[in-house]
């Protein structure tokens, strides 16, 4: 059933005698001795008009089906169509309805819906001009990060989903167990009665993981640059615009690169993907630009051609703390700042992305860099647009003493981290990386404003259907 998609069709350019073509309908409109009916197969944005001589009796039996919804085979001629707004259209010979779609009962109807109740119909919403652009979009996104980092060197590793480490400290990780939760009686108990997960089948307690950075370092100082891309979890009951339970997360690591580094490798990675995915998603961008928000183009190319803001923590909340009676959560030195707070920065002072850095250890990951004056860490976050931080990064810690106070300080448990502090005694190096959320970065390039609404199936408190 190979047959020619419809962008593949466009591109070609010309027309064609005997053309066959499948796809789902959009809309049919019936003329006296013409049918007209929208078809769309996925490939691209555009719908491709097929015209039907409904007073031919072959084709009358089957035409009160090619309704919006069912699914068509059809072969024909590809001509120039006489239509405004279209270079090309398919005077049909046969057509076939391959599924039939019932009008009272199918919900992807030619109007307005909202997103809410799009979410309620996941399976079936990448039928629609919106989702099916930020799908498109997606993909060719995803293939940016990965041509990117093969450009400049970068090794595509596989960091463990399944993981005894907490990377971040803050122990909202999902468990995974083997044993039938389901049967709490047969559960097995310690002596202090505890469920015994040493007779677990990893023989000790595992999470499904909330970043592949720990594991990312050891194979970057054995590569020298690595990336992994992959999904993360967050058991946190977080009902925001901008969390999910599930999401991706594209996380490189450099041996031998400092927070300097670290803050000029995510400024080019973040202007180069965006910069792919307008050349490359025009048709998709333009229906974000025109329906979702309209100021979306600009936004790209300052993201794209600025040279990007950056400041210290203490300079950013110097400028803050003269705005504080803007804000629902007040700034002082110490503040693990908002979203509020970044987008400020971002959208009213600077009106560009901004790269902040040397962040107070306080609200800082313990594997971040300590500064000189005790305070401060080699952390930076790139924030931007509409949505805030974007990345997260840091220089990571290669002195074995310091890092092991500072896992102190957050009651880590120090042996069961030995492989990753192995790291600083055999050849430690200064080192950095940094994560960057896929949904996010979704959310920027579509102009999206939900983090729900830029994955096929989202994954929050409270909604996990499909």
């Amino acid at each position: 059933m190979k047959t020619a998609t419809i962008k593949e069709i466009l591109l070609n350019d010309k027309t064609v005698n005997d053309i066959t073509l499948m796809g789902w309908v959009k809309t049919r409109r019936d003329l006296k001795s013409q049918s007209f009916a929208e078809l769309n197969d996925g490939s691209t944005r555009q719908n491709l008009q097929i015209v039907i001589d409904n007073s031919d009796p072959k084709f009358q039996s089957v035409l009160a089906k090619i309704v919006n919804g069912a699914s068509v085979k059809v072969i024909g001629d590809l001509v120039q169509s006489p239509a405004k707004g279209q270079k090309y259209e398919v005077k049909v010979k046969e057509i076939l309805v391959l599924g039939e779609c019932d009008q009272e009962k199918y919900p992807i109807q030619k109007k307005k819906t909202s997103d809410e109740f799009l979410r309620t119909v996941a399976h079936l919403r990448p039928r629609t001009n919106k989702y099916a652009s930020m799908l498109r979009i997606r993909s060719e996104l995803s293939f940016a990060i990965h041509k990117y980092f093969r450009d400049n060197g970068f090794f595509y590793v596989h960091t463990p989903i399944i993981t005894s480490s907490d990377c971040e400290g803050a122990g909202q990780m999902f468990s995974v167990s083997a044993f039938d939760i389901g049967n709490i009686k047969n559960l097995p108990i310690d002596k202090d009665g505890n469920v015994d997960f040493s007779k677990d089948l990893f023989g000790r307690r595992t999470y499904l993981t909330v970043s592949g950075q720990l594991e990312g370092e050891t194979l970057a100082l054995g590569l020298g640059k690595i990336y992994t891309f992959g999904p993360t979890f967050r058991a946190e009951n977080s009902n925001t615009y901008r969390h999910a339970a599930e999401f991706w997360m594209v996380e490189p690591e450099m041996a031998f690169y400092d927070i300097y580094d670290d803050m000029d490798l995510a400024e080019d990675f973040v202007k180069n993907i965006t910069k792919h995915v307008m050349d490359n998603c025009s048709l998709d961008i333009e229906l974000f630009a025109k329906f979702v928000e309209p100021n979306l183009i600009n936004n790209l190319k300052n993201v794209i051609e600025t040279k990007y803001e950056r400041l210290t923590y203490t300079d950013a909340v110097k400028i803050l703390e003269k705005e504080n009676e803007r804000f629902e959560n007040k700034v002082s030195w110490g503040t693990d700042l908002a979203s509020e707070h970044e987008r400020f920065l971002v959208e009213h002072y600077f009106k560009k992305p901004v790269i902040m850095y040397n962040k107070p250890k306080n609200v800082a990951a313990f594997y971040m860099k300590l500064n000189e004056d005790g305070k401060t860490v080699r952390g930076m976050d790139l924030l931007v647009p509409r949505i805030g931080e974007l990345v997260g990064g840091s220089e990571r810690e290669e002195r074995l003493d310091v890092l092991i106070e500072k896992m102190k300080e957050f009651n880590m448990n120090i042996d069961s981290y030995w492989w990753y502090l192995d790291l600083r005694r055999f050849g430690t190096v200064p080192h950095s990386g940094f994560g960057l959320g896929f949904e996010r970065m979704m959310m920027l390039v579509t102009g999206i404003g939900n983090i729900r609404d830029v994955c096929a199936y989202p994954r929050v408190p409270g909604y996990a259907e499909f």
